[in-house]
């Protein structure tokens, strides 16, 4: 404490600032000496620093920064700031008697005496750790939900869209069908019948992409190991990458099932080992690696929690820019040449792990690589399916009431439901519908889910199950919110679907349809009766 003029002990009146600043113990609040030596210290800055008086009176305050910003002169430019300005403010990391790290908010006021000469500067201190945590957990929350909605309306616009680009697939393509059978021996027909499907089959998956990434997507969860289908997909995807790329997948033996849709799993896995080997143009390593994990809801940015297993997919290659990183699940978002990436890749990773119930997270360095974690849920290993494959083709023959709002995607469908063998009543609403299969004895109802007027397929199949018990009926979609609900209650078929698909489904559901043949009831005798 220094002393009064002539070294007199001060009065009690003049020592009340010292025992004020001496009693404040939040702030460290000290005096320096022109070139930057402590002079005071208050018991406050050995709460906030960990030094006593004894220990630090004398010391330079450079000692309270980090190497990096001792290297950067930082202490003397902020008593530089303060000398010209008078005042200097600034937050940043200061360090502990014990080492540890705190974020600190800093004033340095320049103290001139009379004559306006520099004597020294008087310097607060505030430890603001928990404050600066809380903006910054407060920022993170804002930023994912800014993104959770951004997200959300991109689904919504590309889900509509994919709606109506798969009815229009599912004209050309189910015409295609038709043109190949009826194509006979002529090479050039088939030729181009051949190029008109694979157009409409590209259609298809950049449409299932977009559905994926809109979580309107439908799905079939099945439970199974990832390691038995990384290791049947290895071949083909050891193929994909090429010569200089080496695949190298480490899964390991206690790796719990998952309960995902397998399709849409394998086409995750394969846009992701293709991401991974384009960023790898000189060659390099793709690494598969398995954990499982116990989420309690805080570990990711998607707040999920229960079991699951994480599938982290890194390589070796360019990494990527962090001012690019946040864009990259965006649909249509690509930093490959024009021609090389639809840039629906990433987009469909990130719906598939979500409409699992799971998240998807990545990191990345520029020249370091990049990883890809999926988190996707475990299944219950008593559950592993055993998958079904479509049958071959066989019509069993029937009568089949086509539900379709749409008269083109009606139409086609009505057209190959007749090359299968059945006899088709086309119906363009749920109330014409419901007039019908109070007429004529159907054996299969098709029908699409999203259609204009008070009653929507669901609520349609809903009515005929009440009506019809012994009806079944198929509900077929490109697009719709109430998929799981359906899905729940009915067959769901995706558009656009073929013939073999569509024959599989019609001969299973007749088969197991118990409904009686009515001895009075009309059945119709000509293909395409009441249609125009």
């Amino acid at each position: 404490m220094p002393l009064s003029a002539g070294g007199a002990h001060p009065s009690p009146d003049a020592r009340r600032p010292e025992l004020l600043v001496e009693a404040i113990r939040d702030y460290a609040i000290y005096m320096l000496d022109q070139a930057g030596f402590v002079v005071t210290w208050n018991s406050g800055a050995g709460q906030v620093k960990g030094y006593t008086a004894d220990e630090i009176i004398g010391q330079h305050f450079s000692r309270f920064f980090t190497a990096e910003d001792q290297a950067r002169q930082v202490p003397d430019m902020l008593l530089a700031t303060a000398r010209r300005d008078g005042r200097c403010e600034a937050e940043g990391w200061r360090m502990r008697k014990d080492g540890s790290l705190f974020w600190a908010d800093v004033i340095i006021d320049a103290i001139r005496d009379p004559n306006g000469d520099l004597v020294g500067f008087a310097k607060i201190t505030r430890d603001i750790t928990e404050r600066r945590e809380a903006q910054i957990a407060l920022h993170e929350a804002q930023q994912q939900a800014a993104h959770a909605q951004k997200m959300e309306a991109l689904g919504q616009l590309t889900g509509g869209v994919a709606h109506d680009f798969n009815n229009l697939l599912m004209v050309v393509s189910g015409h295609s069908e038709m043109l190949k059978r009826w194509a006979g021996e002529d090479p050039r027909l088939a030729r181009s019948v051949a190029a008109i499907q694979q157009a409409a089959a590209r259609g298809a998956t950049l449409t299932r992409q977009l559905l994926t990434f809109s979580r309107r997507h439908l799905v079939r969860p099945s439970v199974f190991h990832i390691g038995d289908r990384i290791a049947a997909f290895n071949a083909m995807l050891a193929s994909s990458i090429g010569a200089a790329v080496r695949l190298a997948a480490t899964i390991e033996p206690d790796t719990w099932p998952i309960r995902v849709d397998g399709n849409e799993f394998e086409l995750a896995l394969v846009n992701l080992v293709l991401n991974a080997r384009d960023a790898m143009a000189s060659g390099g390593v793709v690494t598969l690696t398995t954990a499982n994990v116990v989420l309690s809801g805080h570990e990711t940015m998607a707040k999920i929690e229960g079991e699951f297993v994480v599938l982290k997919i890194a390589d070796t290659g360019t990494g990527i820019a962090p001012d690019v990183l946040p864009k990259v699940f965006d649909p249509f978002f690509t930093t490959k040449p024009s021609g090389k990436g639809s840039g629906l890749g990433l987009s469909q990773v990130y719906g598939f792990a979500h409409q699992s119930g799971g998240t998807v997270t990545i990191d990345s360095e520029l020249g370091r690589g990049t990883t890809v974690t999926l988190y996707l849920p475990r299944g219950d290993e008593s559950l592993l399916a055993d998958e079904e494959a479509p049958a071959a083709e066989g019509a069993t023959g029937g009568i089949v009431l086509v539900v379709e709002d749409n008269p083109d995607v009606g139409e086609v469908t009505a057209s190959m439901l007749e090359e299968l063998g059945y006899q088709v009543q086309l119906a363009g609403d749920a109330d014409t519908a419901l007039a019908a299969i109070g007429k004529t004895a159907f054996d299969l109802v098709v029908s699409d889910i999203i259609m204009a007027g008070p009653m929507d397929g669901l609520a349609l199949a809903r009515a005929i199950r009440e009506r019809k018990p012994g009806l079944p009926v198929l509900l077929v979609t490109g697009y719709s919110q109430m998929v799981d609900m359906a899905n729940a209650e009915f067959i769901v078929m995706r558009k656009p679907f073929g013939l073999a698909e569509l024959s599989w489904r019609a001969a299973r559901m007749i088969a197991g349809s118990k409904q009686p043949a009515g001895a009075n009831v009309v059945r119709l005798r000509e293909a395409r009766l009441n249609r125009p």
